[in-house]
């Protein structure tokens, strides 16, 4: 995996409080220093994005960009079967003679400390925690240096298949929450995740003319296009009434 040594640049005003925030006492976590949280979650796919994070939280939620060092020994990919029917982000280990990667993400707090709400989202998950030594921020915000730091890792991985396909509309999510924090966040997204597939569903709301819904999906597909190992499939996306006649028969 290949780790950007620039700082990524970030839209400050839509991610988090500005510096504004000290002068009354506060963190970068709008919260008084006196309450800081204890609690941390590590997203690394759909939570990435704010109106994702959000919307499990019941509330805003602030988060940093931050990046997971290749020394916690992990590979982000495509390795979660959700019940719905799909494939979606997960880690694994690096097995025997692999490399483990760099692996970016967001870092935020988790309201009173209640995980209930994200462990519930999560489920299928295991809730693994990352040594502060082994994660770096990557903008101005720095790490917490107390607390705990947790990521969620797939308990059973299985790759996507014809009956569990990546989603176009899950990968939106993903790539378009990497986008807020800049183009080249997105692009080490995109570099550093494996396991991309040849079973790929563009099930996007009125697919042949996505930007009646997603003023951003030209900017998603032409970085899917172009940037590997993604472009290495991006061929291979199919609409789901093509996607249904090449792959129905290994569907059942």
């Amino acid at each position: 995996m290949r780790c950007k040594g620039a700082v990524v640049a970030i839209a400050l005003i839509l991610v988090c409080p500005g510096p504004a925030a000290y002068a009354d006492g506060t963190d970068w976590w709008g919260s008084k220093l006196a309450n800081m949280p204890s609690q941390f979650i590590f997203g690394y796919g759909s939570l990435i994005q704010t109106a994702s994070r959000n919307a499990t939280a019941g509330a805003y939620v602030p988060a940093i960009p931050v990046r997971i060092s290749a020394a916690f020994g992990y590979v982000r990919t495509w390795n979660d079967r959700s019940p719905s029917g799909f494939t979606a982000l997960g880690l694994r280990k690096a097995g025997p003679g692999e490399t483990a990667t760099t692996i970016n993400g967001v870092l935020y707090p988790v309201a009173g400390d209640d995980m209930a709400k994200f462990d519930g989202r999560e489920a299928g998950y295991a809730r693994v925690e990352v040594p502060h030594a082994e994660i770096e921020a990557v903008s101005w915000q720095s790490i917490p240096q107390q607390g705990h730091i947790w990521v969620y890792v797939p308990i059973q991985g299985l790759q996507p298949d014809a009956a569990f396909p990546m989603l176009e509309s899950y990968i939106d999510i993903v790539v378009e929450g990497g986008l807020e924090y800049g183009s080249d966040f997105a692009r080490e997204l995109i570099e550093t995740t494996a396991g991309w597939s040849q079973y790929w569903l563009n099930d996007r709301e009125l697919a042949r003319r996505p930007w009646v819904h997603d003023a951003k999906a030209a900017a998603v597909d032409q970085m899917l296009a172009s940037i590997n190992p993604a472009a290495e499939h991006f061929k291979d996306r199919l609409f789901a009434e093509q996607f249904a006649i090449r792959w129905s028969a290994r569907a059942q």
